[in-house]
């Protein structure tokens, strides 16, 4: 197997760019891609992940409306419902197949830079998962106090079923993830023996044998080979196997391959190709989440629609990789993004108790002052109105999440070069009893 190395011209000092990239099938020369700011980050991934988590964010702010019934309890509703021409907004926002994609590079460079310090792959992922496991349970022990206050208090239970179904919710694609850190070594393995290509494809077909199931295919249009069991394997193993196709291959771009322009442009348009098919010739939603009353969603449990999103947006992610290391070369750009890469497990655990939060605030204050309900919060998701409405409150929304996981902490000392590895304890960033730094040590590099 041919390495091609090319020479280039001298790199600013914030830049590293090697030749031993491959394409997905570990075959095709190119450029790695990788740009490495002083401190030794991949900034190109950083400002990736950086996106990943906002949309993710973002989508669900957007998406989720806490509409307050006539007896004054509030129950969800999604502005997707009324509003389908929202629907290809949803494919910018429902970014888990990147951040996937990300957790997988970030995973096999700190297994990388641990096995370099002699620090063993139990240690690594104890620490690793330890990091994870401390502000989830935080969570969950917090809200468990504040639901049975809120009990006490006379909260009506449909909001309290509410506010546990939005706080526990996000919570699932934890599951898959930390089984995929548990198996990152022998990812690693099996990635240098069968490449990235072969088990990608493994594990789509096992995703396909989950949509099959779900349909009842072998049933109902005669599917000449019956699927096994009563279809209860269906929700983990399509879980597990479609996200561990955006892993795999953010483990193979550390691992040198799949960051060439021509496998970026394969995976872009080969997942939008995908998704187009899927929808006018599948019968999938063409939503990436799920809505309600629709009788399939593309996430419960990830179908094929949902990896070949993933897909296009790894080959968007891989093309512009360069030019995002790039624009985040000067330091004011870099800081706020480094600053939320930091904190994105807070961020993603905490940001559904912000909106749930200032919803109930505000419902509190409109019912003492005998207001109706406030727009874009309360009210009913049936028009634009509700959505300029409730892009106003965004930018409160995310103040108060800065203020709950941005409180400062000891800050990151200009200049020093560390890698993921956990086998050091590098300073933080942020407040880690909430989650802000979860990964220290174990970013994305």
């Amino acid at each position: 197997m041919s390495t091609v190395a090319r020479q280039q011209a001298p790199a600013p000092p914030h830049r590293n760019v090697d030749g031993r990239n491959r394409g997905i099938d570990g075959r095709n020369g190119g450029i790695d891609g990788r740009d490495r700011g002083i401190d030794g980050r991949d900034r190109g991934i950083d400002g990736l992940r950086t996106y990943a988590i906002g949309g993710v964010v973002l989508g669900h702010w957007l998406v989720t409306a806490l509409v307050l019934a006539p007896g004054g309890a509030l129950r969800a509703a999604s502005p997707l419902i009324t509003m389908p021409e929202l629907v290809p907004a949803t494919w910018l926002f429902q970014t888990l197949g990147l951040f996937f994609f990300v957790s997988g590079y970030g995973s096999a460079r700190s297994l990388q830079s641990a096995n370099s310090r002699g620090l063993g792959s139990t240690e690594w992922l104890r620490r690793r998962l330890g990091r994870l496991v401390r502000p989830v349970l935080l969570l969950l022990g917090g809200w468990t106090v504040a639901l049975a206050v809120a009990a006490m208090l006379g909260t009506p239970a449909a909001t309290l079923r509410t506010a546990a179904t939005l706080v526990v919710s996000p919570l699932w694609f934890l599951l898959p993830l930390v089984v995929l850190i548990a198996l990152t070594g022998p990812l690693s393995r099996a990635l240098r023996r069968y490449g990235p290509l072969r088990l990608s494809i493994a594990a789509v077909t096992l995703v396909a044998l989950g949509d099959l199931a779900g349909r009842n295919l072998s049933d109902i249009r005669n599917w000449p080979v019956p699927l096994p069991g009563d279809g209860s394997w269906r929700v983990p193993v399509a879980v597990l196997a479609a996200w561990l196709v955006p892993y795999l291959l953010g483990m193979a771009l550390a691992g040198g391959r799949l960051g060439d322009r021509r496998t970026g442009w394969w995976l872009l348009l080969g997942g939008a190709a995908g998704m187009t098919g899927l929808v006018l010739y599948g019968g999938y939603p063409a939503s990436a989440v799920g809505v309600p009353g629709d009788g399939m969603s593309n996430l419960d449990p990830p179908s094929l629609f949902a990896v070949s999103l993933a897909l296009a947006q790894i080959g968007a992610a891989v093309l512009i990789r360069p030019a995002v290391a790039g624009w985040l070369a000067r330091p004011r750009r870099w800081r706020p993004v480094h600053r939320l890469n930091t904190a994105a497990m807070g961020v993603y655990l905490w940001h559904q108790t912000i909106l749930l939060g200032v919803t109930a605030l505000a419902a509190l204050v409109a019912r003492l002052a005998g207001w109706g309900a406030v727009p874009g919060l309360h009210s009913v998701p049936d028009g634009p109105g509700w959505v300029l409405a409730r892009l106003a409150w965004l930018p409160l929304l995310g103040l108060a999440l800065a203020v709950l996981v941005g409180r400062p902490g000891r800050s990151e000392r200009p200049g020093r070069s560390e890698r993921p590895g956990p086998g050091s304890s590098p300073p933080t960033v942020g407040n880690p009893s909430t989650g802000f730094a979860p990964t220290r040590g174990a970013g994305v590099r």
